[in-house]
């Protein structure tokens, strides 16, 4: 098991026990308000599909996936972040991640998500890492700029990962790194 540490949080693989957590997680309509427009996830697709897939990316690439975020004095379940191959582009790696409400404005996203480019450009050895979000998602593209990632492009995203919306909705935006940029930003 893959434990990444920061100063406040600790990162762990999920396990089948997590499906209550991220449940909860995902029944605020403000935490899924940029996801699912503010639908939560249902327990059966937690159970039968994510869940499984997230496994899946273990046992595939065992040092990229998704990571509980906990905080590390108490252990209480914060949300979550995600190293994974890149859906859209092969040869890149996708930075995501998605936090409980009561962390929002407290640097959580970023410190996970800085700890994450240092997994992926040093462990993994990754070329490039990207990170996308509805471009409305203020918050999100400011962790992003935080983290050193620059904005690649703008993007619609397609229906088969938003369904039901129009392409204005649909809007997105890219961000990105290369190793390069990187180690130029720690120099």
């Amino acid at each position: 098991m893959i434990l990444l540490e920061t100063g406040r949080l600790r990162l762990r693989r999920f396990t089948a026990d997590d499906v209550d957590r991220l449940v909860e997680l995902d029944s605020d309509p403000e935490v899924m308000r940029y996801i699912t427009y503010g639908v939560p996830t249902p327990r059966e697709t937690y159970e039968n599909v994510i869940l499984p897939r997230w496994f899946g990316i273990y046992e595939t690439t065992p040092l990229l996936g998704y990571w509980a975020a906990e905080e590390r004095t108490t252990a209480r379940f914060l949300g979550w972040f995600h190293l994974r191959p890149d859906r859209f582009e092969a040869g890149e790696q996708e930075l995501g991640y998605r936090l409980g409400r009561t962390t929002w404005g407290k640097g959580f996203a970023t410190e996970g998500a800085v700890a994450l480019l240092e997994h992926g450009f040093t462990r993994v050895g990754t070329e490039k890492i990207s990170a996308r979000t509805l471009a409305r998602n203020r918050r999100s593209r400011r962790v992003m700029e935080k983290c050193g990632l620059d904005f690649e492009r703008d993007f619609v995203y397609p229906e088969d990962v938003i369904a039901g919306r129009s392409d204005e909705e649909r809007a997105a935006v890219k961000y990105s790194i290369t190793r390069p940029a990187w180690l130029a930003q720690r120099a």
